[in-house]
Order: C-alpha cells, then sequence, then structure tokens
C-alpha cells in the first residue's frame, strides 16, 4: 500500500502553483525588444559520430532577429558548405552526414548570435568535440608470477576515450569478478590485490571498457596469474580458518600503500563537484581503512565511503571542505597513514547575475554582474556583442567595474549588454538588454476569471501586467480598501500573490491593480475553495493463489460540487474491466484471479481540480511447473553432470532446485535428497558415491510450494570400493548394572560402497589396557555382558565390505551398567528466603557411592498442613532437581503459611539413592490470593450489590478487604474511592451518584504483610448503552427482588381475583342466554350481537360490569375502563377454564382491523419482558 503524490493540475489564467518565484517581467512580444536567448546546447557539446550533428540556438524578438555564427572565433559561412544548414526561424545549425563526410573535421569552438535593429544577443561558447572509442591496442601478456600473500596491481591502460569509459573486470568466460577488501578495483580502472591467494589463480582478470555513445564494450586480452606457494593445495575449509594466512604458511605483514604511493599527497577539487579520496594497501593480514579530516569531523550530510571503505566520497564540495585528510590502514601488525591535502577551487558562479533593464525615457537605472570563484574571476562588458571599449561612445552611461548606470535614459539608449567573467577554471556569459518604451499599464491575462482552488494548498495568482515605467501593482479583496500582503499573503516583485496556505475564508473576489505616470489598469478573479480529494481507506498490497477472489478497497472523500471520477490502473496503463472484475465506488474486485493479474493496481480519485492516488500491489502465486527432458553428461568413476529445462515458474520465480536420488539395493523405490541448487541453474555436477545404482528426479521450489517430481532421469551404476568412512554416532551405554551395549547408526547406501556391508566392533577396559575383544556384526549393536557397575571402555568400529575395510576408526570411550546410588547427601540445612521459597544447603556424596554418573541432587518435599487450623491442604509430593555436582539450590513456588517436610536423594542414570534425614520447615505469612467470585449487581438504578467469597488461597490471617472503585463515563473518570471491610464482610451495597455513569471496582484481601493480587469488575451498562441481550443477563437472577417486579405481580393478583368474583356472581344469576352443547358451535344467525358475541341478561337489575361486556367464554372487550389488562397484554386471547381458573396470559381481543395493523408490535411494559424471556 502506497500514497502516489498526485500530478500537479495547472490551471489557466491566474493560478500557477508550480511556476518559478522570479520577478523578472517580460514584455508582451508585440512590442519592440532586443533579442534574448531562448535555448543553446551545452558548453561541452559531445556528440555521437554516426549521428548528424544538431547545435542548438534560439532567441526571441521584435522584430524576429537574424542568426549566424562564428566558428574558432571566426564568422561561419554556412552557405559555403553544402552539409551545413540552418532551421527556419531559429538559429539551430544542422550539420548532415548522409552524403558523406567526417565529423571531426566540424570539432570546434561555435557561438550563436541572435540580432535585430534594437541589438544583438550572444549564446555561450559552445565546444564541439565528437565521441571518440578508440580499439584497445593489440598486446600479448605473459603470466603474472607472484608468491602467495604478496601484493599486486593489474593495470587496466584503457585507450582514451570521450567521454570516459566505464571501467570494470571479468573472466574470459565473461563471469564478473568478485570484489572485496582484498581484491578491489581502483577509481583508475586497475585492480588491486592487498595479498594473492592461492584461489586468485582459479580464473583469468580481463579488464573491459564501455563506451557511453556507441554503447560497445571492448575487451582486453586477459591477464593469467601463477601463484607460488608453500601449500600446493587448495583447501576451501582454509578459506574460513579464523587464522587462514598461517595455515597456509604465508608470512604476515604490516600494511603498506599500493595507492597513493608515500605518505602525503595533495587534490584540488572544484566546488560544487565531487571530491573522491583514495586509498588502498596491502599487508596480511588484509588491512582495514579508515578516514579522518585533520582539526574536524568529516562533513556526515556530504560524506559517504565506497569500494569497502577504500575511498571517501563527499558530494556538492564547498570552501570548507578544504583541508587535510588522511586514512589509516591497520591490520594486527601495525598501522600506517597518508595525508592528502585538499583545495577547493572554484569556476565563477554568479552573486548578482544582470537581469534585462526596462525604462522609461528620461530614467536612471543600472546593470549589476557579480560573480565569484578562486580564483577571483575578471569581469568584461560587452554591447551587441562588441567589448564596451570600442562601442560609440553613450554620455548616459558610466562602467563602474561590476556596474553599468544608466541616466537619463533616451531610446538611443537601447541595446544588449553581455556580462562575461571568468577564471582559469571556465567563464559565464549572460545576456541583459536595456529597453526604452513609454507605455501605459496593460494586463496580459484574460478579465474576470473564475479560479477553484484546493483547501489548505499553497497557492499563487498571477496578474501578468506590463507597463512602462514599471507599474506599481496592489491587490485587494472584496473590494476592500486595504492593500494585501503580509501574514498568508507574500506579493512578489512580478506582482504574484501568493496564498502560503488557503483557507476557507479565502473565498471571494481579488482586484490587481497596476499603476504608473501613464495611468492604471486592473483585473479581477473570483476565487473558489474546494475540500480536497483524499483516498482514506487504501487498496492494500495483498499476495493470492491462482484461482482466489481479491478485493482492492479504495474509500474517496471529495467536495460534493465537483464530479469525482475514481479509475483503476495497472501497471501504470488503465485498467480494462473485464466479466472477472467488478469495479464499484469504494472497491475493485477480481475474481479467480490468475497469473496476467500480477501487478500493480493504483486507484485514482479525481476531480476537475486535483486528485489523490493510492497504489498496491497484487503478487499471484502459483507452485512452478515440474522441471523436464532429464539428461545425465560427463559420466565419471565419483561424478556425473544432471541437465533439465525449468518448467513455468507460475509468476514466482523458483528459489531452489532439489535433486533427489533412488537406488535401487538398499532401500528400492524410497527417494532421497542429494542436493540442492538455487534456482538461477539448470545443470549441475553430482558428487556420486561408489557401488550405487543411482536415478535423478528434479523438484522446483518457489514462494508457494513444490512442484511435482520430474521425470526420472535414466540410471547411472558407479563401481564398487571400500568404505572411506566408518559408522557415526557409536555409543556404549549399559541397560543393565552389569552389561554395555554398542550402539551405532548404520551406514546408508551411498556410504557403503560395496556388497555385504559388515562392521568389526572392539572394545577393552579402559583403566587396564588389556587386548582388543572384537566380533563381526551385520546390524547396529551389540551387548557385551558381565562387566563391572559403571567402569570406562574404549570402543571402535570398523565398517567392511567386500572390496576391503574403512579406514581405521577413531576411539570412543563408553561406560558399562550403573547401579542405584548407595548414599544420600548429609547435613542438609534449611533457610527460609520468604513466604514461598527456601534455600537448601547439603553435602556432596563420595563419587564412589554413587555407582553411576551423577545426574542430579534431587527434594522431595510435601505440605504437611496450613497454619490456618480450618484449611485442608493437599500432602502431594513434589520434587525440586538440581542438577550436576552442586551443594546448594533453592526450592521455589511454596504455600505461604504451611508446614512442610523434605528429604533429599542423589539421582544417576539408574534412578534414586536413598533418602536422607526428614527436614521439617515453615513458610512465613504471605499475601492473600485475589478474592473469588466477586460479583456486581444493579438491581435499580440507584444501588449497586457487591458480593464475593474468601480467597482461595488465605495464605495467613486475614486482616480485611481493600475496594478501590471509580465511576466513568465515556472518557470522563472521576476521582477514585477506597474503603476497607472486616475479614468476615463478603458484601457491599453503593449508593449511585447518578443513573448514567457506570464503575469499575477493584478488590483485593489483605493479611498483615498486605493486599493480595486484586480482581476487577465494572458494573452493568445502563439499558440505553446495552444490548437486551446482554442486560437480561446481567439482571436475570435479581429480577425476582425488584420493587416494581413485586407491586406488578400483586396488582395482577387482584386483577385476577376481581374476574374470578365477576365470573362467578353471572354463572350464579340465571341469565338470558343461549345454551350450546359445545363451544365451538357457531351462533345462529338470528343471535342479534353475534358480530361481538356479547349476551344481555334477562335481569335488567343485573347487567354487566360498567366498560366491559363479557362473552360466554369469558373474553373481555374493552370499552373505556382505564383498568383495562390490554396495556398488559401481547393480542392473544385470554382464556378461563369451567371453574374460573385463569389459562395463559391476560389479554384483550381486539378488532380485526386493530390486530392486522399491529400484529407485529409488542407491548413495552415490565410483563411482556418477563414473559419474552419464559
Amino acid at each position: 500500500m502506497a500514497r502516489q503524490q498526485p500530478s500537479p493540475w495547472v490551471h489557466t489564467a491566474f493560478l500557477f502553483c508550480l511556476l518559478s518565484l522570479s520577478g523578472t517581467i517580460e514584455i508582451p512580444m508585440d512590442l519592440s525588444q532586443p533579442p534574448t536567448i531562448t535555448k543553446q546546447s551545452v558548453k561541452d557539446h559531445i556528440v555521437d559520430p554516426r549521428d548528424n550533428i544538431l547545435i542548438e540556438c534560439e532567441a526571441k524578438g521584435n522584430p524576429a532577429p537574424s542568426f549566424h555564427w562564428t566558428r574558432n572565433s571566426r564568422f561561419f559561412n554556412i552557405a559555403k558548405d553544402p552539409r551545413v544548414s540552418m532551421r527556419r526561424r531559429s538559429g539551430t545549425l544542422v550539420i548532415d552526414f548522409r552524403s558523406g563526410g567526417r565529423p571531426e573535421e566540424y570539432e570546434g569552438e561555435y557561438q550563436c548570435f541572435a540580432r535585430n535593429k534594437f541589438g544583438t544577443a550572444l549564446s555561450n561558447r559552445i565546444r564541439l568535440q565528437v565521441s571518440k572509442s578508440p580499439l584497445w591496442p593489440k598486446e600479448n601478456l605473459d603470466p603474472v608470477v607472484v608468491q602467495e600473500g604478496a601484493p599486486l596491481t593489474l593495470q587496466c591502460n584503457p585507450p582514451p576515450g570521450l567521454p570516459s569509459p566505464v571501467i570494470f573486470w571479468m573472466s574470459s568466460s565473461m563471469e564478473p569478478i568478485t570484489q572485496d577488501k582484498r581484491v578491489s578495483q581502483g577509481h583508475n580502472g586497475d585492480l588491486y590485490f592487498s595479498n594473492v591467494m592461492l584461489q586468485d589463480m582459479q580464473t583469468d582478470y580481463s579488464c573491459n571498457a564501455r563506451f557511453h555513445f556507441t554503447h560497445t564494450i571492448q575487451q582486453k586480452n586477459p591477464f593469467n596469474l601463477k601463484v607460488l606457494t608453500n601449500h600446493p593445495y587448495n583447501d576451501s575449509s582454509l578459506r574460513n580458518h579464523p587464522d587462514m594466512y598461517s595455515a597456509r604458511g604465508v608470512a604476515e605483514r604490516t600494511p603498506s600503500f599500493m595507492y597513493p604511493q608515500g605518505t602525503a599527497s595533495s587534490q584540488m577539487v572544484l566546488r560544487g563537484m565531487d571530491l573522491l579520496l583514495e586509498c588502498i594497501a596491502s599487508g596480511v593480514p588484509t588491512p582495514d581503512i579508515a578516514w579522518y579530516k585533520k582539526g574536524g569531523d568529516l562533513p556526515s550530510d556530504k560524506a559517504k565511503f565506497e569500494n569497502f571503505n577504500k575511498a571517501l566520497r563527499i558530494t556538492n564540495v564547498s570552501e570548507e571542505d578544504s583541508g587535510e585528510y588522511f586514512c589509516l590502514a591497520s591490520n594486527k601488525m601495525g598501522s600506517i597513514r597518508h595525508t592528502i591535502s585538499v583545495r577547493v577551487k572554484a569556476a565563477p558562479y554568479w552573486l548578482d547575475e544582470p537581469k534585462n533593464l526596462i525604462l522609461a525615457p528620461g530614467e536612471d537605472g543600472r546593470l549589476v554582474c557579480r560573480a565569484n570563484g578562486n580564483p577571483k574571476p575578471t569581469v568584461q562588458w560587452m554591447v551587441n556583442g562588441e567589448p564596451l571599449q570600442s562601442a560609440p561612445p553613450n554620455p548616459n552611461r558610466e562602467v563602474a567595474g561590476d556596474t553599468i548606470i544608466f541616466r537619463d535614459t533616451q531610446i538611443s539608449s537601447r541595446a544588449v549588454y553581455q556580462c562575461n567573467t571568468s577564471n582559469e577554471h571556465g567563464y559565464l556569459l549572460a545576456n541583459a538588454f536595456v529597453s526604452v518604451l513609454d507605455v501605459p499599464p496593460r494586463m496580459l491575462s484574460p478579465r474576470n476569471q473564475l479560479i477553484r482552488v484546493i483547501l489548505y494548498n499553497r497557492t499563487r495568482l498571477d496578474c501578468p501586467f506590463f507597463g512602462s515605467p514599471i507599474p506599481t501593482l496592489r491587490w485587494f479583496k472584496n473590494g476592500q480598501g486595504s492593500n494585501l500582503d503580509g501574514g498568508n499573503y507574500h506579493v512578489y516583485e512580478n506582482g504574484s500573490l501568493e496564498i502560503k496556505m488557503i483557507r476557507k475564508e479565502d473565498q471571494g473576489i481579488y482586484t490587481c491593480v497596476a499603476t504608473n505616470i501613464l495611468g492604471k489598469a486592473e483585473n479581477q478573479v473570483r476565487l473558489e475553495v474546494k475540500d480536497p480529494t483524499r483516498i482514506y481507506r487504501m487498496p492494500e498490497d495483498q499476495v493470492a493463489k491462482r484461482g482466489t477472489t481479491v478485493q482492492l478497497e479504495c474509500r474517496v472523500k471529495h467536495d460534493p460540487s465537483l464530479k469525482l471520477t475514481v479509475s483503476w490502473l495497472k501497471d501504470d496503463e488503465p485498467l480494462y474491466i473485464g466479466n472477472r472484475m467488478k469495479k464499484e465506488e469504494d472497491s475493485l474486485t477480481i475474481f479467480g484471479v490468475a497469473e496476467r493479474d500480477q501487478g500493480s493496481y493504483t486507484c485514482v480519485a479525481s476531480t476537475e481540480l486535483d486528485q489523490d492516488l493510492a497504489k498496491a500491489y497484487l503478487t499471484v502465486l502459483g507452485r512452478p511447473e515440474r522441471p523436464r527432458d532429464l539428461e545425465l553428461t560427463d559420466l565419471a568413476e565419483r561424478s556425473v553432470r544432471l541437465t533439465w529445462i525449468p518448467g513455468d515458474d507460475n509468476n514466482s520465480p523458483i528459489t531452489d532446485y532439489v535433486v533427489q536420488f533412488e537406488e535401487d539395493q538398499f532401500q528400492p523405490g524410497v527417494w532421497h535428497d542429494h542436493s540442492k541448487f538455487p534456482g538461477s541453474v539448470n545443470s549441475a555436477v553430482l558428487q556420486l558415491s561408489p557401488y550405487v545404482n543411482y536415478q535423478f528426479r528434479v523438484i522446483a521450489i518457489n514462494e508457494v510450494g513444490s512442484s511435482h517430481p520430474s521425470l526420472p532421469s535414466e540410471r547411472y551404476r558407479t563401481s564398487g570400493a571400500p568404505p572411506e568412512s566408518n559408522p557415526s554416532d557409536v555409543k556404549g551405554e549399559g541397560t543393565r548394572k552389569n552389561n554395555m551395549e554398542i550402539t551405532w547408526t548404520p551406514m546408508n547406501a551411498t556410504s557403503a560402497f560395496g556388497p555385504n556391508l559388515r562392521y568389526i566392533v572392539k572394545w577393552r577396559r579402559r583403566e587396564t589396557r588389556e587386548t582388543w575383544n572384537n566380533v563381526t556384526v551385520w546390524g547396529s549393536r551389540y551387548v557385551v555382558g558381565q562387566t563391572p557397575v559403571y567402569v570406562p571402555y574404549e570402543i571402535r568400529v570398523q565398517a567392511e565390505n567386500d572390496f576391503g575395510k574403512g579406514p581405521e576408526p577413531g576411539t570412543v570411550i563408553g561406560y558399562s551398567g550403573e547401579d542405584y546410588p548407595r548414599a544420600a547427601p548429609t547435613d542438609v540445612k534449611i533457610r527460609v528466603l520468604n513466604s514461598t521459597a527456601i534455600s537448601l544447603q547439603w553435602n556432596r556424596v563420595y563419587p564412589d557411592t554413587v555407582q553411576g554418573q551423577l545426574r542430579e541432587y534431587r527434594a522431595y518435599y510435601w505440605r504437611e498442613s496450613s497454619l490456618l487450623k480450618s484449611l485442608w491442604v493437599s500432602q502431594k509430593r513434589q520434587q525440586a532437581s538440581f542438577p550436576g555436582d552442586r551443594l546448594r539450590g533453592v526450592v521455589s513456588r511454596l504455600f505461604p503459611y504451611s508446614n512442610y517436610k523434605l528429604e533429599m536423594v542423589v539421582v544417576n542414570g539408574r534412578g534414586d539413592g536413598p533418602r536422607s534425614e526428614t527436614k521439617a520447615f515453615t513458610t512465613p505469612e504471605g499475601v492473600p490470593s485475589a478474592p473469588r467470585r466477586f460479583r456486581v449487581r444493579q438491581p435499580n438504578l440507584e444501588t449497586i450489590n457487591l458480593e464475593w467469597d474468601h480467597p482461595e488461597h488465605p495464605n495467613g490471617i486475614l486482616t480485611g478487604y481493600t475496594l478501590k472503585y471509580v465511576a466513568f463515563n465515556g472518557t470522563k473518570v472521576g476521582k477514585q474511592i477506597v474503603e476497607n471491610f472486616s475479614p468476615n464482610q463478603t458484601k457491599f451495597t453503593m449508593q449511585r451518584a447518578d443513573p448514567v455513569s457506570r464503575y469499575r471496582f477493584s478488590l483485593s484481601a489483605r493479611t498483615q504483610v498486605g493486599s493480595g493480587e486484586a480482581v476487577t469488575e465494572e458494573s452493568p451498562a445502563p439499558p440505553n448503552q446495552a444490548a437486551p441481550t446482554a442486560a437480561y443477563t446481567n439482571n436475570q437472577a435479581d429480577i425476582a427482588t425488584q420493587g416494581w417486579f413485586i407491586g406488578l405481580m400483586c396488582a395482577v393478583a387482584l386483577l385476577v381475583l376481581i374476574l374470578l368474583i365477576v365470573c362467578f356472581i353471572k354463572r350464579s344469576r340465571g341469565g338470558k342466554y343461549p345454551v350450546r352443547e359445545k363451544k365451538d358451535v357457531p351462533l345462529g344467525p338470528e343471535d342479534p350481537k353475534e358480530e361481538d358475541g356479547s349476551f344481555d341478561y334477562s335481569d335488567e337489575d343485573n347487567k354487566p360490569l360498567q366498560g366491559s361486556q363479557t362473552s360466554l367464554d369469558g373474553t373481555i372487550k374493552q370499552q373505556e375502563s382505564d383498568d383495562s389488562l390490554v396495556d398488559y397484554g401481547e393480542g392473544g386471547e385470554g382464556q378461563f377454564n369451567e371453574d374460573g381458573s385463569f389459562i395463559g396470559q391476560y389479554t384483550v381481543k381486539k378488532d380485526k382491523e386493530e390486530t392486522e395493523g399491529n400484529e407485529s408490535s409488542e407491548a413495552t411494559s415490565p410483563v411482556n419482558a418477563i414473559y419474552s424471556l419464559a
């Protein structure tokens, strides 16, 4: 994921955010003006001899200037040379060689002159040179003979090229020469060996020169080294030897400098260039190089070390970098140093470059030409290309060194002046014209522009104007009288108004007014400030396997008044959205990722004013395809070359190749890893073992995984030989107290070297030096019986096959079996360190009582009882081990305030010895563990109940509990309150300060030692902050104790009683109503109350209760009663049994329309909440 800097959006007219802040005022091209050079070639112009020559010179002026050239300070007549032409409306020279000619004939110094009737402007003196890449002279190089350890310099001496070629060293087979602090290339191109080693003879050395313009590489005949040595074998293991040189018999030497020679030298560098200091030293061992500056530190911001610290480069040199530098070469034999005196000179550089002078008639002005350099440059003035001394006299002009002063200037003073400042290191040439005009102010840009800018940007409003005399320019905002300058505004000399950071209040109408003695002109612009476009959730780099789905997010925030466009680039090119891709407002989804989808994806969020970019890289990985076409070549007794063709890496580079082999004698069909090679090779020489019938295959590996194995190669059998090694991991250990088992790791197929592999096993007592016992074994173990207890034996195991025996084996010391130790540690002393740890000290046992290898001293301890009489404890035995032959140790993690017992034993390989005398000790009181089952309950909004149980481990006599609590509401936290309780108190009720805040409680138990671990809980969130499920979980257990619930249940019971009484009265007082045989028989059509199911009693004095009508099945229909149970129901029908008992929940049957309109709504009373939880 990366946010890219968006490309700047350039607006027309007034807004140019990235323009130069130069104060130069240009003369409109419709006014008369002298020539101005606008484009020219570089001073040192090197050209490719294969191309046409182009020398650029372009200029502007009114009238349009004409051009001519000088070559080597003489007029260059273009018309006389058919190869040379000048471009139309330009002074650029084109020299065409398509019809023949030699480019070298045109080398020289060229200068361009642009002229009109008001003056002449000059280009720099352009030195034209043709690039050269001469051939290397043919030479026969004799072998270089050098003693191992001696220094050596291989000189390159490349042919002089233009520009100088790039030098690098390679072998004749075009493999780069490995360079390090011992072997490295100097800045002059030579190859330096601080000391020559035998391995340097393994390759030859050829200097190569790469020429820039021709893009050719020329190779010098290679050097061949012949190294004379006292150790003729190039043992690669000695390369990493800690004392490599003495191991090879090379004498060690103190350092000496190979370049530069001697103890001191000097170097000159020009200001602004890079200073390169170099010190290359010889010596054995290879010296280290360190750099210092006399009287100060190296400039850390400009200095860097190169070429393994042999070179010091200081970039952009200035005068303060002059002085004495020295390099120190050191090794363990000594050190030397070389001092380099650095002098910084300077070609001329501008202090005050002359600028065009625009004056009105009668005005005064001056041209200033100030430059510095080392040595101090001289200044020469010219006018229209001629020395000022030879120009016609002008009474209005006065020359004062580096300044020309003009007084009471007139029209006739118009000209182009040249200032040439030079020293021995270079020159500077500047043109500046004097133009005399009488012009009232004029605006050069369109009027009344609407400019929209982005918030917080640095913005510049340009107001191009012109006039002579030069007008003064002022800015105003929204018609206010105060001039804009200072604070967030800055007005430049050319009249541009810079707003350093745009704010919303900067929106408005800006007016620029230009005024001189001839009049004034003004222009306006309306500035609108828009919010920036920002990608606030950028796509992230992803690695995906082939076939998966990838989503790249890109969420954007922008100004709503601007049209937003979100587009995607892939590898910086517009992305084609195919059927496997889905582009949404804030994401790009790629389905079934394939290899071609890998690349960089850039989200471009743009409006017409700005844009924001965010880039992410998608890596599509797949396992590589299997290698193919295995081939065996270069067949030898102990080696073969295996070559293969790599398979497709599936967009994840192959990092390694694993070569496996299978042999058909010991483990046919089983493949073993042979060797591993870098992913850059496809051919390797494999070292083989004798008497193996090999078959090979290759597996490719990348970051995703391994390929399928290649098809096997053809088989290749090597001839047999005696073993060259013996079995490894030979051991002698007793499995019983009177034997010794000799074991070893058997040799595999690649080390057997022949048929019938067996092992000759030899052993004898170490102390007695008796004759060797031996036996031939075909397996991998042999047991020697009837041995004394734990005595050392010398053991040898030698391999043998039908071709002969292996090398003489080494001797391994083994031991016969161990018996249990006979003695226990004595004088065991116990010191209590703290409530959970003790220190042990004991006397060691005699070695002859160990009867084996002493593994450790071991303490067995158990908790006998707690000092708290009522506390049950586990008496499980525990142990602490003290490996080796030690006399003291620490037992930790004990329980405080307890009685313990302890015994010690000696342990060898067989087991424990006898136990020591039992020791008793008591641990002191400690801090308790945390209280158990800490519960925080909130029965209502006024109180909070806290309950807890005693700690599981009091670790002493409890003295009380400490409760700390603090109120919090969001990020606001109140003052902490501390409560202390007696040891028997396990409940606390707290009155809430307000119903909104929550509380954080921390409870700990105390003993006389101090407070123990605290347990922390928080009060439940208020109902408006917690989800219903969470609220129920916290309060479910307490709902029956809450006051509102008890009151509600009483009201329900009273209502039930009233209803039962009403039903009893109605059933006992003979009402007039039709009798149905079954409850579900429908009413007849003649029933006048059929619609609502109600009935009239015959007794007029006994009507139903006011406010309700009762149906046969006991349903109550609400009319106007405020006491109706509808407030507590959920829309179902309540029912009664025949005896009047209540079935179901209380409810009211509503009209059909009302029921349908509210069937999804639920009552909000507490009763509904209770039944919904039931």
